[in-house]
Formats: C-alpha cells, structure tokens, sequence
C-alpha cells in the first residue's frame, strides 16, 4: 500500500476503554489455573473502540493505524525482558497481521480428543515417555498432538483446524508459561477455553437460518521499530504472541496478549 492509497482510506483512531474487562479473566478459578499454568501475571487483555466501519480486507490499513494511535501507544501493555510491565510507547515503522480464521461456535470440536484415544472416557490425559519441543517438556498424549508432527495423533487436527482461533486459544492454555505444571485431566484446558473465547468473540443469530454467526474478525500481530520487532516482545516465542479481536458492529477490538517465561504465584 502506498503513501497516497493509505491517506485517501479511512484514517482509524482508537480509544483506551479501561473500564471493559475480561469477566473470564478476572474470575478466582481462572486465575488459580494461570498461576499453576505459569501465565499468571504475564497474561493481559485490554479492550479499545475504534471511529470508522470496518471491512475485513482493510486489515493492514486498520493494524497500522493501531500501533500508531497515540492513545494506543500511551496504554498499550507489554513485557519487558525483565519482567516488569510497560506501554509500547515507541514508534512503530512496520506491522504484521496475519489473519486467524474463527468459525467454530461449539466445544465438540474437541470431541476427537477422546474419540481417538488422546484422552480417556474419564477425562484423563494418556500419558507418554518424556520429550521435548522448542524447550517445551512433552509428557503426554495431548502435548504431542499439539507440537509433534510425527505424533501417531497429529493428524486428528487438519492444518486448516489448527489455524482455528479456537484452536490456538487452547493450544496456547495447555502450553502455559516456562514453569508449566500441566493438568492430568482435559477440564480444566476446555473449561477456560470456552470461557476465553465466549467473552472475546461476539456473535449474532442469523434471523433466517437461525444458525449461531461469529461476526468477530482476529487478527495475530506484531510489530517493528527501527531496532526489530518491539511487540509483543523482541523475542520470539510460540508462547509469546498478542492477537487482535476485532468486533466490527459495536467498533471495539480486544487485545490478548501474553509474553511466554516464568509466572508469578502471587
């Protein structure tokens, strides 16, 4: 996109909204499996409004404008190396969007976890001998489907499943922090996941099929100043990772981001 094209689109600005939280988020239960899951205290979600109707096709235009809004910029929140939380604040010279499908409107979409024997009828998780992926300790049958491509399971999960924000969602909540202490049973992952993924994605009733439509678009990004890339951190991470989630009839987008290493447990 050109200087010219960018100027003659609609210009995005945004506004901070602190007072709109993340009920799934903020609850006890919550929060008591972020700890264990070594995410706690390095998870947020922030909520903005934007000015202007969005289409879907202006998704770089919108995320540029994103990271250039001075009162995205002032609340932006992110972690530093050392742990300690702070604004972007920096000028930002270069984004990357990618788009997240996000179609699944049911749970069940995890069914073929017990169907095919990743997890039992009780609710437990096969174990497996110990490997590791990318420095991520794998001791079960779950782990593998998620990070192992030459899992006996791997292929439960077409690739276009696995781009799903449903998917990724879960993904990132079994993965937890550097001090992960993972779950013996499913529960716990499904529970939050469905909690997460209510509050963040909007839906509507198609009046005429009467079928559930997700009318939210998602969006995982980044973005570059003149050193490299400045968010969601200078280091990349399959556990580092900030999304976009944009809701375009009430013209408000969510931001979840979390930054992978150790949790707090207070």
């Amino acid at each position: 996109m050109s200087a010219g094209d960018e100027e003659s689109g609609p210009r995005f600005t945004f506004r901070f909204l602190p007072q709109k939280r993340l009920p799934s988020l903020e609850s006890r239960e919550t929060q008591d499996r972020l700890r264990k899951w070594s995410m706690y205290g390095r998870i947020a979600v922030q909520a903005f409004s934007f000015d202007q109707p969005f289409r879907a096709y202006q998704k770089d235009e919108f995320v540029k404008a994103f990271f250039r809004d001075p009162n995205v910029s002032a609340n932006l929140k992110l972690l530093t190396a050392s742990g300690q939380w702070t604004n972007l604040g920096t000028k930002v010279k270069k984004i990357e969007a990618i788009a997240v499908p996000c179609t699944q409107v049911s749970m069940s979409f995890f069914d073929r976890l017990y169907s095919e024997g990743v997890v039992r009828e009780t609710g437990n998780i096969v174990k497996c001998y110990d490997d590791y992926y990318d420095g991520i300790p794998i001791s079960d049958e779950l782990r593998k489907v998620l990070l192992l491509e030459d899992s006996h399971h791997f292929d439960i999960f077409s690739q276009s499943s696995r781009e799903e924000f449903l998917f990724c969602l879960f993904k990132h909540l079994c993965l937890g922090g550097a001090l992960c202490q993972f779950e013996d049973v499913l529960g716990p992952y499904l529970e939050t996941t469905k909690a997460f993924y209510k509050d963040l994605v909007s839906v509507r009733k198609d009046p005429e099929t009467k079928e559930i439509m997700i009318t939210s678009t998602i969006f995982r990004v980044a973005a570059y100043d003149d050193d490299g890339m400045c968010y969601p951190s200078t280091k990349n991470h399959e556990q580092t990772f900030a999304y976009l989630i944009v809701d375009p009839l009430k013209r408000h987008v969510h931001v979840l981001y979390h930054s992978f290493g150790e949790g707090l447990f207070f």
